[in-house]
C-alpha cells in the first residue's frame, strides 16, 4: 500500500508588509509518497521555498494542516518541532550554511551532537558519509579550501547525519556550474532511489524534472500544475 510521507491541506501562508498582506502560499494541497521524489517549481516569488520551509518546521503555516508520517506538524509545539527537524529531516540550502570555523567532519559530526549521539559514533557516522559523497581526501578541509560543489556534497552529507527519511533541498544546484550541479542532483537521485529517501526539491532549473518522480508547478501561491515523472 503506498503511504503517504507528506500531505498539506488547504495550506496558507501570509506575510504583512505595512498595511498590505503578501499571500505566500494560497490553499496548497499536495501529496509526497514515500520514496517519492518531487520537484517543486515556478519563478521567484512562486512560494517554493515558503512551502519547503514549512514542510521542514522552520515556519509555521497562517492555516491549513501539514501531515507529515500521521502528525500533524503545524500543532507541534516548539519542543516537538525541534525533535522533528533534528530526526526526520534533512536540509540543504543554495547557500550550503556550513560553519566556517568547522572542517567538512565536523560540520558532517555537528548536528548529531543535539540527538546525544557518542563522539566515537558521530566521528564514524560522519567519516562514512563523506566517503560516500566523495571526499574522503577532503575532511580535514574547511569550508574556504573547497569547491563549492564540494561545499554542498558536505551539506548532503550533514544532511544525511540524522539518518532522516525525508530530505528538503532549497535550491542545491543554484549556486553551482552546470557539470557540478548534474552531479549534486545525480548523488540525491541515488539517494532517492537505492535508499528510498523521500526527496523534495526547490528549483528554478526545469532539468531538474527528468530527475523526479513528479513535479508541480507554483505560481502566486497556488499549485498551477501537477505532472507525473518517469
Amino acid at each position: 500500500m503506498t503511504v503517504a510521507d507528506i500531505r498539506t491541506q488547504n495550506l496558507r501562508r501570509d506575510f504583512f508588509m505595512g498595511d498590505q498582506v503578501v499571500h505566500a502560499l494560497d490553499g496548497v494541497d499536495i501529496v509526497v509518497n514515500e520514496g517519492d521524489f518531487l520537484a517543486v517549481m515556478g519563478p521567484s516569488g512562486s512560494g517554493k521555498s515558503t512551502l519547503l520551509y514549512l514542510l521542514g518546521g522552520l515556519d509555521r503555516p497562517t492555516a491549513g494542516e501539514i501531515w507529515v508520517s500521521g502528525r500533524d506538524i503545524a500543532q507541534l509545539d516548539e519542543n516537538a518541532l525541534a525533535t522533528y527537524r533534528g530526526q526526520e529531516v534533512g536540509f540543504i540550502f543554495q547557500a550550503f550554511h556550513l560553519v566556517p570555523t568547522m572542517t567538512a567532519l565536523q560540520n558532517v559530526e555537528f548536528p548529531m551532537i543535539f540527538n546525544r549521539i557518542s563522539p566515537a559514533e558521530r566521528r564514524t557516522r560522519a567519516i562514512a558519509l563523506l566517503e560516500r559523497v566523495g571526499l574522503e581526501e577532503r575532511m580535514a578541509h574547511r569550508p574556504t579550501e573547497l569547491s563549492g560543489g564540494q561545499q554542498q556534497r558536505v551539506a548532503i552529507a550533514r544532511a544525511l547525519a540524522n539518518d532522516p527519511r525525508i530530505i528538503l533541498a532549497d535550491e542545491p544546484t543554484g549556486n553551482l556550474d552546470t557539470h557540478t550541479g548534474q552531479e549534486v542532483l545525480d548523488l540525491l537521485t541515488r539517494l532517492n532511489r537505492e535508499e528510498g529517501r523521500t526527496i523534495v526539491i526547490v528549483s528554478h532549473d526545469v532539468s531538474v524534472t527528468r530527475f523526479a518522480t513528479h513535479d508541480i508547478h507554483l505560481l502566486d501561491g497556488k499549485v498551477q500544475s501537477s505532472n507525473g515523472g518517469q
